[in-house]
């Protein structure tokens, strides 16, 4: 069937990535992992050894991060290879071999961090006199000893390392499950022919100018969901329950302390994102209203929530003149800048299209030591150019953090991993409604602006609040079933949306399908990501330059402060709900804008 995705064999090669600049072959991947091993044997030596002399802990922190940055970049290698087709199973095969890997190191070396939290601080001090390479590590185990409430003996560290493996299952089965195991049904399209509806379709589907179009896609693929709700619910639940068991073990009070805590981020940041957004109900409501008013219908549905309200000046861009915009949006970042988005778009670090079993979404990753990787489904709409520009802001904070941090320093927080990448839509859309002149265009773009308050600040945000209640049900000691799943998802997407909007009973199975509800308290961090985007983007426009400047050291930052500081050094402090504050203050605007 002509409308069917092609097969991974048949795509070409241009529109691929090239793992090869990872490894030249499966077989130098097989040896890699090979070394790995041997390597890890001169770690395992030094166990009840770290504390003994500053030589002895010089020594067991430069092979731990030697071992971890191989094994990250042989885990980024199999996974890349496997979101290519996931239903390869000789690549699944190779994930399977990498987590078994990752999972025997972590038992292996798990006696480290207790021997560095055992060792006492007075003579610790004395080891940074002694041998001045440790001051490298400083703040690494600064990090260690933050902590140290929450870390347990050799032995029970062991034990907890060799649970890693078996923890993966909810997610790995959700995402084999929904990815490469799922066939959805057929619908017909705007001109009549048939088409399989799949992940990387359905968006767009729901984009339709066509209503027809939208409601089907939208019952069909829900259709399927609903067969499979037990199945998922088990999932979830077993997701919760591996989070709540880790939370336990190291005596954190709850699944979403123990989350933020990881990245060194209060609590109060995440509670104050939900509270702020409830008391701003009405700014969507608002959105809401003045969306079923252009679409011109009496009854606004969920299907409804995606194509644009200006349907008339819609427009499909080609991945050649996607890139092109990107290039020209982020000239106020600089020469630099653009040269190294340039050389990603020509040195394949991006897979561009969709196909058979391929993971559906986007996203950026990589490994230290290469460049980043991206991976779209490009599908020509406006959104997927909001998605490539948006994946390189990840990308090039991963480049400018390698760049120009040792690895251990070179990770940044996932508190602040969505900043430079809505930075760079925000960077987008004012480029565009800059360079119209047509009064439908700018209507058109300013929908867009709502759409990514809607999308960001208030979708993500309505999952972390369904994230937190679900955690908290599981930890109170009620079990997650498709029944109550279904019931609290409604309930909270009617609180969002308002009374102008019909909550469609298939909208209950949405949680179904999020595969970040496998992340660990992830979502929130979209949101206050975007209400600091919003200010420095906006910065960057004023005052060119100096913030650029400031920009550039956030990005080469890393995890080389608290991620906080970091972002308090471009002059936004997310401890506070002023950024939050501020955003949905510049949506009224934009309401006001299009309402008049």
């Amino acid at each position: 069937m002509a409308n069917e995705l092609p097969k991974r064999s048949e795509v070409k090669v241009e529109d691929t990535w090239k793992l090869s600049d990872m490894f030249e072959s499966d077989t130098a991947w097989e040896e890699e992992l090979n070394q790995i091993k041997k390597k890890s044997e001169d770690l395992v030596c030094m166990e009840g050894k770290v504390g003994e002399s500053a030589s002895s802990l010089l020594k067991v922190m430069d092979l731990s991060a030697e071992l971890d940055e191989r094994i990250s970049l042989a885990f980024n290698y199999a996974e890349r290879l496997y979101d290519e087709d996931t239903g390869n199973n000789a690549h699944q095969a190779m994930v399977a071999k990498i987590m078994s890997l990752y999972a025997d190191l972590g038992s292996k070396t798990a006696f480290v961090d207790p021997e560095v939290l055992a060792i006492d601080e007075k003579k610790l001090e004395g080891f940074y006199k002694e041998e001045p390479k440790l001051e490298l590590y400083r703040r690494f185990i600064d990090e260690i000893l933050r902590v140290k409430a929450h870390r347990l003996s050799t032995e029970m560290e062991k034990l907890v390392a060799l649970t890693m493996e078996m923890s993966q299952t909810p997610s790995e089965t959700f995402s084999l499950f929904s990815n490469a195991d799922m066939t959805f049904p057929e619908i017909k399209d705007e001109e009549g022919q048939t088409v399989r509806l799949s992940h990387g379709r359905f968006v767009p589907m729901l984009e339709s100018a066509d209503r027809r179009v939208r409601e089907d896609a939208f019952k069909q693929y829900y259709s399927e969901y609903k067969k499979y709700l037990n199945t998922y619910a088990s999932l979830y639940n077993g997701q919760v329950k591996q989070q709540i068991f880790y939370a336990k073990a190291r005596n954190y009070e709850s699944t979403l302390v123990a989350s933020v805590d990881a990245n060194n981020v209060s609590p109060v940041v995440y509670h104050n994102l939900v509270d702020t957004v409830n008391k701003n109900l009405d700014k969507l409501h608002r959105y809401v209203k003045l969306r079923k008013k252009y679409l011109g219908v009496d009854e606004l549905h969920m299907y409804d929530i995606y194509t644009p309200m200006i349907s008339d000046v819609a427009k499909k861009y080609t991945f050649d003149e996607a890139k092109a915009i990107v290039l020209k949006a982020l000239e106020p970042l600089g020469a630099e800048y653009v040269a190294k988005v340039k050389e990603g778009f020509e040195n394949r670090w991006i897979d561009v299209y969709e196909n058979q079993g391929k993971r559906s979404g986007a996203y950026s990753a990589g490994a230290y030591g290469t460049h980043p990787y991206v991976l779209m489904n490009f599908n020509g709409s406006l959104d997927n150019v909001f998605t490539l520009i948006h994946e390189m802001g990840h990308a090039m904070h991963s480049y400018y953090s390698n760049e120009n941090q040792p690895y251990i320093y070179s990770q940044y927080k996932i508190f602040v991993a969505e900043v430079a990448s809505t930075c760079n839509e925000i960077l987008l859309l004012e480029y565009l409604l800059k360079n119209t002149t047509d009064e439908k265009e700018r209507l058109y773009l300013l929908n867009h602006y709502l759409d990514m308050f809607k999308g960001t600040l208030f979708r993500q945000t309505q999952f972390a609040e369904f994230e937190m209640k679900t955690n908290q049900m599981v930890e109170d000691g009620e079990g997650l079933n498709a029944d109550n799943l279904n019931h609290l998802y409604h309930e909270i997407n009617e609180k969002y949306y308002g009374p102008d909007m019909i909550s469609d009973d298939e909208i209950a199975y949405e949680w179904a399908r999020i595969p970040h509800f496998y992340y660990n308290f992830y979502v929130y961090q979209y949101a206050t990501s975007f209400s600091a985007a919003v200010a420095i983007a906006h910065d960057i426009l004023r005052e060119g330059e100096p913030v650029v400047k400031r920009y550039k050291e956030f990005l080469s930052g890393g995890c080389s402060d608290a991620p906080v500081a970091l972002l308090r050094k471009v002059g936004v402090d997310l401890e506070s709900a002023e950024p939050i504050q501020a955003a949905l203050d510049v949506m009224a605007e934009v309401l006001d804008e299009m309402e008049k």
